[in-house]
């Protein structure tokens, strides 16, 4: 709740301590770890790598920046740090820089307290109102930044030049007594990047010639991308050596990491219930990993883990357009809802040379597959047991390779209703009892998915041929496939 002191000398009554924010932030820390409390939520992952050296920079007074590829949530922990921050603070009202009553820095300001005295009045100010960001871009400049003269107020006022009162303020002095972010910091040209300089070191700014030093009480903040070092600009070395820590982010370094991060942050409310199984979201999850890997995603660049969150939202999506046109009442996918995912995997892959002369569509369509097979590798035994022997590890294989051998063929396609596609699946002999046993764990309802990650498992092992993907999928014998091309 809002406190009700309204004046200087009610605020000096009450015994109210300044504190800068450096130190307000590090004290309501060790608060926050002294009662053991989850410091930030939202953020997976980082428990043992990124927080603690965010904690130990706070801890240590120092300016930050979040070095690391896009989609590892750099901002999001740095704006987590407003959390930190006392709930109100007290500013001198009708201050433009929001000014501590016990220590202002604007001549103002000191002449108002120095007029009114205890009777100054007092306004309150809210910890999300003291968090400013900004996007550096090439076209931002010092003036919205730090700040200019404003010749249209010194005339309208009548104000001579050399008046502080002529001072339109950029964005970080209006930050002062909060945390200023400035993200993607290589895009600032450099020499607005030098503006800076005196802000992270001496903790005043220069506006143009005007005689003025304001001593701010700022903690600032960074984020970068190290593929922007080359791309688009660098980060002067002076700017870089006096912020105080430099800290690295990473993507999640397991898959329970991965999927946890995905659910937290996928829209999954539909009109209609739709349930992704955990094997079908590990193979979702399973196609960021793939692309981490691929030689033909430019690695400098990233995979964000924006695209598992999208292609779990679009197979979502699939799932409950085939309930609405059909009538279908199964709101689990199948495999071919996979490729509904298409359009996140090509909107967040940078592709080197040799990608972009495959295609988007097509390397997408190889991560796809490059993730069943891996998905199928944990839960299913090697399907021969080496090059020089290609008899089946497992006879159900055998089973499932003769039935398609014997000339049958099984279309799955994202518009029949799901009691159909598990008949016919039933149908292809041991691809059942495959499933259950090497699943036994896994709901009846469920069966059908894994049954389809056994056939694409089988074709990305070149056991069965597979044609279609959008819509539909029709598996063959592989061996007969190549014969009728021949």
């Amino acid at each position: 709740m809002r406190p009700r002191i309204r004046s200087l000398g009610d605020l000096k009554a009450s015994g109210y301590r300044s504190r800068s924010v450096r130190d307000e932030v590090r004290e309501n820390l060790l608060l926050a770890l002294r009662r053991k409390q989850r410091l930030f939520p939202e953020i997976v992952g980082y428990e043992q790598t990124v927080i603690p050296q965010v904690i130990n920079a706070i801890l240590s007074r120092h300016d930050i920046i979040l070095l690391g590829l896009r989609g590892q949530a750099k901002t999001r922990i740095l704006r987590g740090l407003v959390r930190f921050l006392d709930e109100w603070v007290p500013v001198v009202e009708g201050s433009p820089l929001h000014e501590d009553p016990l220590n202002p820095v604007t001549r103002p300001t000191r002449a108002l307290i120095e007029e009114q005295g205890d009777a100054c009045p007092i306004s309150w100010k809210h910890r999300d109102e003291r968090f400013n960001e900004k996007l550096a871009t090439p076209d931002v400049s010092m003036a919205d930044l730090i700040g200019d003269i404003d010749p249209i107020r010194a005339s309208r006022e009548r104000l001579d030049l050399s008046d502080e009162r002529v001072i339109h303020y950029g964005i970080i002095p209006r930050t002062h007594r909060g945390l200023f972010l400035l993200n993607e910091l290589p895009d600032l040209q450099a020499r607005i990047q030098v503006g800076l300089l005196n802000i992270l070191e001496e903790r005043d700014v220069q506006i143009r010639g005007f005689p003025l030093r304001l001593d701010l009480d700022i903690l600032m903040l960074f984020t970068a991308n190290p593929e922007d070092y080359t791309n688009r600009g660098s980060i002067i070395t002076p700017l870089k050596d006096r912020i105080g820590s430099q800290i690295l982010t990473h993507y999640p370094r397991t898959l329970d990491d991965a999927l946890a991060i995905t659910e937290q942050e996928a829209s999954l409310d539909r009109s209609l219930p739709v349930k992704l199984p955990r094997l079908f979201r590990e193979v979702v999850e399973e196609i960021a990993i793939q692309a981490r890997a691929s030689e033909h995603v430019d690695q400098t660049s990233g995979v964000s883990a924006r695209l598992s969150i999208s292609a779990l939202e679009l197979v979502a999506s699939n799932v409950e357009r085939r309930q609405v046109v059909t009538g279908d009442k199964n709101p689990l996918p199948r495999l071919c809802d996979l490729f509904a995912a298409l359009p996140a995997i090509t909107g967040k892959c940078e592709l080197v040379f040799e990608g972009e002369q495959e295609g988007a569509g097509i390397v997408a369509a190889k991560l796809i597959g490059s993730a069943v097979k891996a998905v199928f590798a944990r839960n299913f035994p090697p399907i021969h047991h080496s090059k020089k022997d290609p008899k089946p590890v497992e006879p159900l294989y055998a089973r499932i390779q003769a039935w398609f051998s014997a000339g049958h063929a099984l279309e799955i396609s994202d518009m029949e209703s799901g009691a159909d596609e598990s008949k016919r699946l039933k149908e292809v002999d041991g691809l059942r009892e495959l499933a259950r046993k090497y699943l036994p764990s896994l709901p009846p309802a469920e069966e059908a998915g894994a049954m389809e990650l056994v056939l694409e498992g089988l074709h990305q092992h070149s056991v069965l041929s597979r044609e279609g993907s959008i819509g539909s999928i029709v598996y063959t014998d592989m061996l007969s496939r190549m014969m009728q091309d021949f």
